[in-house]
C-alpha cells in the first residue's frame, strides 16, 4: 500500500470522550491502566491535567482547550465540528450542543470543513470507520441523524464505508477488533482482528488518502457507562491499537493526529462530559512546530492544512 500513497499525508485518529484528568484512582482508570504504547512514547504520567505540555523525540502532547470560552460541558457536535472546521463553533452558534448536529451546528459544517477543502484540491479523503446496512436506512427513512463527522464526509461528496468495505480490510471498526458487528450487528462473516492488527491496519489504510478519520467512539460510551474497572481495560485495549499504529506509522511520510472533542472517561465519580483539556498527540516530522500553534481544538484544522499544503 505504501507504494501507492500520496506524500504527505494526514490521520486524525479521533478518541471521542477522552480527558486529562487527576491522579485520583478513585475517579481516573488513566491512573491504574497499564498503558505501555502511550506511556512509552510520552512518558509515565502524561494523562494528567496539570503537567501541561510534553515534548519527546517522536511526539507532542498538548492539553487542547475543548470550552473554548463558552460557558457549560463541552458536547460532541460543536466539538467535533471544530475540530473539522477550525472554527469556534460554540461560540457561532452560543452554546455546546451534542450528541447529534443541530440546524445551526450542521449549517457550520455545510460551509466547509477539512473534507470539503481537500475535495477542493483534489485530494482524496476517508472517514475510515465503516457503517452497517441498517445505518443507511435508518438515515434515508429520517429516523436517524448525522453525527458531525459523517455529515461532514457527505456534505463534501465523499462516500461512508460500508460492511462490504470493513469485510475486504478497506475499513476498520470502530471497537478495533469487529467484534461489536458480531454480537450486536448479526454480521458473523466480518473477520476478527486483534487491537494490534487493526491499528497496523489504520495506518495502512491513512496512507492511501491524503486526509483520512478514525473515529473511536466507544471511550465516550465507556464514560457513561460501566465501572471504573471497565473504563481501564477499556483504556488498554485503545493503548493496544495505539501501539499497532505507531508501529506501522511512517513519522517521514506523515502526520498522525490523535485528540478528542471532550472530557469524559477520565472522571468515573460521574457519567457526564467534563470541561477538562483533552489530549491532542502529534506523531511525525515538525510535530513540535505544529504543537506549538495549538492550543484549543479551533487550531487542529489549521495545522492539517499546512500539514497538506492547503489554502489557507
Amino acid at each position: 500500500m505504501k507504494a501507492n500513497s500520496p506524500s504527505p499525508h494526514v490521520l486524525i485518529f479521533f478518541m471521542d470522550g477522552v480527558g486529562l484528568g487527576s491522579a485520583d484512582a478513585a475517579s481516573n482508570p488513566f491512573v491504574t491502566a497499564h498503558m505501555p504504547n502511550l506511556n512509552g512514547l510520552l512518558g509515565k504520567g502524561w494523562f494528567l491535567r496539570d503537567n501541561g505540555r510534553i515534548s519527546t523525540p517522536r511526539a507532542s502532547l498538548i492539553p487542547t482547550d475543548a470550552a473554548l470560552g463558552v460557558p457549560g460541558r463541552p458536547q460532541s457536535a460543536t466539538g467535533q465540528a471544530t475540530i473539522l472546521t477550525g472554527r469556534n463553533v460554540p461560540a457561532l452558534v452560543g452554546e455546546h450542543y451534542g450528541p447529534k448536529p443541530n440546524a445551526a451546528v450542521t449549517a457550520v459544517i455545510e460551509q466547509g470543513t477539512l473534507f470539503h477543502e481537500v475535495a477542493a484540491a483534489g485530494l482524496d479523503a476517508a472517514l475510515l470507520t465503516p457503517y452497517p446496512e441498517q445505518y443507511f436506512t435508518a438515515v434515508e427513512s429520517g429516523r436517524r441523524l448525522y453525527s458531525a463527522v459523517p455529515l461532514a464526509v457527505t456534505s463534501a461528496s465523499f462516500p461512508l464505508l460500508t460492511a462490504m468495505d470493513l469485510r475486504n480490510g478497506r475499513a476498520i471498526s470502530p471497537d478495533f477488533t469487529a467484534q461489536g458487528w458480531h454480537d450486536v450487528l448479526g454480521y458473523q462473516d466480518i473477520p476478527l482482528l486483534t487491537p494490534q492488527a487493526a491499528g497496523q491496519r489504520i495506518a495502512q489504510l491513512a496512507s492511501l488518502y491524503a486526509f483520512s478519520f478514525f473515529e473511536h467512539w466507544p471511550s465516550d460510551r465507556s464514560g457513561h457507562r460501566g465501572t471504573l474497572a471497565q473504563a481501564r481495560a477499556h483504556l488498554e485495549l485503545l493503548d493496544m491499537a495505539l501501539g499497532g499504529l505507531l508501529d506501522a506509522w511512517d513519522d517521514d511520510d506523515g502526520l498522525l493526529i490523535i485528540t478528542s472533542d471532550h472530557g469524559n472517561i477520565e472522571e468515573k465519580i460521574h457519567r457526564q462530559h467534563t470541561d477538562n483539556p483533552v489530549p491532542t498527540i502529534l506523531v511525525g516530522q515538525n510535530h513540535a512546530a505544529y504543537a506549538a500553534q495549538i492550543h484549543t481544538l479551533a487550531d487542529i484544522a489549521p495545522v492539517v492544512r499546512q500539514a497538506l499544503n492547503l489554502p489557507k
